[in-house]
């Protein structure tokens, strides 16, 4: 039986899902792919007849229930149903179901998954990857409308904007544990949104891409962060062929690990192609023994943040240099401005300098 490929496209308010499910389509429908989408079930729920500003609270607990059950069975059947296709596919979920833990408390989401015979590890699981688009309330507010969307409250008001943007902050929490969360900021070119959605597809069907250099900068906290999601990460460098990369990442969040096993080799035209597997604690521990004798153990604390529509990755190293603070931004055009927050300062611009890239940070004896 064929791997299908499920990617989970998700975000705040108003944040383009409709134009990029349509540019999804179209694109990888030119490369020969089957392309199946899941359509977004809380809006068919409410759509016939529910109502989740009910005083009701068996009412809402049904509704709730409903969705999870609807969207765990529908993206089963697309699934089997892809499974008998010829053609290479790929299902794209307009949500998934961690969404749903967005909107309600933690009480509720814990009850009505095991009411499924299922738990959050378990959702995660289900997907291959997960695309956040942020909310046009962070950073591109002159876009915000509800005009695309009646079942929306929030407003494009001052009001309203903060709560699409707190709406968008707990759908990323939501997400915050799978291992290929991948953060699209909003660009200066909505086309440049869409076009980074077209790319991290390509990299979860494992499909060549440009090699880009993303926007890194030594930096220093001055302020207190806004609220942001940290982890602890452990990054490895195994063994490799040349031309090849391959490590292992553990990301350590409220208790958990994660662990993933990354890939990246270089093919003609200056282009990479990347893969990253789920690996289970214990083959972790084995790939552990492939460890690179040349290189050391990167240790990190990352927080993540979004700032004026930008997702910020900020991460301070443990080891091998510690106390080295670099601030990264993805998926980010050339002649695009960042938008550096006040509690940072910029103390160099390392973009493109491979002495930063951390492959090259984990060499030994490199000060």
């Amino acid at each position: 039986m064929k791997q299908i490929k499920k990617i989970v496209l998700t975000g705040g308010p108003c944040a383009g899902k409709t134009t990029a499910l349509i540019r999804i389509q179209e694109h990888f429908s030119s490369l020969g792919y089957k392309v199946f989408t899941v359509p977004e079930v809380p809006t068919m729920i409410t759509q016939s007849g529910w109502n989740y500003m009910t005083d009701n609270k068996d009412f809402y607990y049904e509704g709730e229930k409903v969705i999870l059950e609807l969207q765990l069975a529908l993206e089963d059947k697309i699934v089997r149903m892809a499974e008998t296709c010829s053609e290479p596919c790929v299902v794209v979920c307009d949500r998934g179901a961690m969404d749903i833990s967005a909107y309600i408390d933690e009480a509720m989401w814990q009850e009505l998954t095991e009411s499924c015979g299922t738990n959050t590890e378990m959702i995660r699981q289900r997907y291959d990857a997960v695309l956040h688009l942020v909310s046009a309330a962070d950073g591109a507010e002159q876009y915000y409308t509800t005009a695309n969307n009646a079942q929306r409250y929030e407003k494009a008001d001052e009001a309203g904007l903060a709560i699409a943007r707190m709406l968008d902050k707990k759908v990323i929490n939501a997400w915050n544990g799978h291992p290929r969360l991948r953060v699209i900021n909003n660009s200066e070119d909505f086309d440049s949104k869409m076009r980074r959605v077209i790319e991290e597809i390509s990299n979860v069907l494992e499909l060549p891409h440009a090699v880009k250099d993303e926007r890194k900068y030594i930096v220093a906290v001055t302020d207190e962060l806004p609220e942001c999601i940290e982890t602890d990460i452990t990054q490895t460098y195994l063994v490799a062929d040349p031309g090849c990369i391959m490590c292992l990442r553990r990301r350590e969040w409220k208790g958990k690990y994660i662990n993933t096993h990354i890939t990246k080799k270089i093919v003609a035209d200056n282009k990479e192609v990347m893969t990253e597997r789920q690996v289970s604690n214990s083959l972790y521990e084995s790939l552990l023994q492939q460890a690179d004798p040349q290189r050391q153990t990167i240790r990190k604390h990352r927080k993540c943040f979004i700032w004026k529509g930008q997702f910020f990755e900020l991460d301070t190293y443990i080891s091998p240099i510690p106390g080295l603070m670099i601030l990264e931004t993805k998926g980010m055009n050339n002649h695009e401005d960042v938008k550096f927050p006040p509690f940072l300062t910029v103390v160099d611009d390392v973009t493109g300098n491979p002495k930063y890239a951390v492959h090259n940070l984990a060499k030994k004896n490199i000060l």
